[in-house]
């Protein structure tokens, strides 16, 4: 695995299944296989055929693992499969974090640019936002003012990169999104992190949905990211009127897209050819970065793609 991050805690198999056999000797005899993943936050391994184990890369995600576990705790009729936490570990054998266990979903990771299900997509967000926002604020719930210079910081970095990036344009939709009017209904239920890594499909449907931390209550705006990390121009519209969402809404939508993209592409660029792929592709479809000629983006296995920022 590329290190990420400067704080990042050394993990490998030898690790995992000292873990494993010390706190959870019943699985002791499974095979173990790390997973490449496009996710930042954790090293994920699978475990036998059922289950895969999870651990923070850093201290910064240690908390993930109860803030996942509660999110997942108040789920229910979404007519998608969701992660089961089947075991909670403690630190030991000198990781100093909890970790946790999870029940194996099957389906690959959607793909952006690649056909989707717009309209099943669209009905799982309706369906999480149909459901009791009684919990805690969402990761990206807030406004986004909250991230405006974080976001215009970012934009600046990106533009010294060298990577082909409009900073005026990127500079127009994220004004048009921050100058966008606030929400003033009430707080919604998000997922707040739906990056196709985090998208299951299979036979293209969408069968299940990863990495449940960043959720809680919120503006429903950034659960419109899909719109430009994952579809189509053709399949786009598709989401937005099975969605229903209002203009202001939209464009506060597509600047979380945009906030997520400048700051995942300078910071991940040279470690994560995932996440990297995705950051582009984004810039491309928000028209902040020209077409390559083509688009064969690596792939890898699924696993939360969320930076310390928007």
């Amino acid at each position: 695995m590329v290190r990420m991050h400067a704080d990042e805690h050394p993990i490998d198999t030898a690790l995992v299944r000292r873990l494993v056999a010390g706190q959870f000797p019943r699985w002791a005899g499974l095979p173990l296989t790390p997973l490449a993943s496009g996710g930042t936050v954790n090293a994920v391994y699978r475990l036998g055929t059922g289950l895969t184990v999870r651990l923070p890369l850093t201290a910064g995600g240690a908390g993930d693992i109860a803030k996942e576990r509660r999110a997942l705790a108040a789920l229910g009729g979404l007519l998608v499969a969701v992660p089961a936490v089947i075991a909670v570990g403690e630190p030991a054998e000198g990781y100093p974090w909890p970790w946790a266990v999870h029940g194996w979903l099957d389906g690959a990771p959607a793909v952006e640019g690649r056909p989707a299900p717009a309209r099943e997509l669209a009905e799982f967000v309706r369906a999480l936002r149909s459901q009791a926002a009684d919990g805690p604020p969402a990761y990206r719930g807030k406004p986004l003012s909250a991230v405006d210079a974080g976001a215009r910081r970012a934009i600046g970095e990106l533009s010294r990169t060298g990577e082909p990036f409009d900073a005026d344009a990127a500079l127009a939709v994220w004004t048009e999104a921050v100058e966008a009017p606030q929400w003033t209904g009430p707080p919604c239920r998000v997922h707040s992190d739906l990056m196709p890594s985090n998208l299951l499909l299979r036979d293209g449907r969408l069968t299940g949905v990863l990495d449940w931390a960043t959720a809680g209550a919120g503006d429903p705006a950034c659960d419109l990211i899909p719109a430009w990390n994952l579809l189509t121009a053709a399949t786009r519209p598709v989401f937005r009127d099975a969605v229903g969402t209002d203009e202001a809404t939209w464009a506060r939508g597509r600047g979380w897209a945009l906030a997520m993209a400048v700051i995942q592409l300078p910071y991940y660029r040279h470690t994560n050819p995932v996440i990297s792929a995705n950051a582009r592709y984004v810039l491309t479809e928000l028209g902040c970065r020209p077409a390559p000629r083509s688009a064969t983006a690596p792939r890898a296995s699924s696993g939360r793609a969320r930076n310390t920022t928007p």
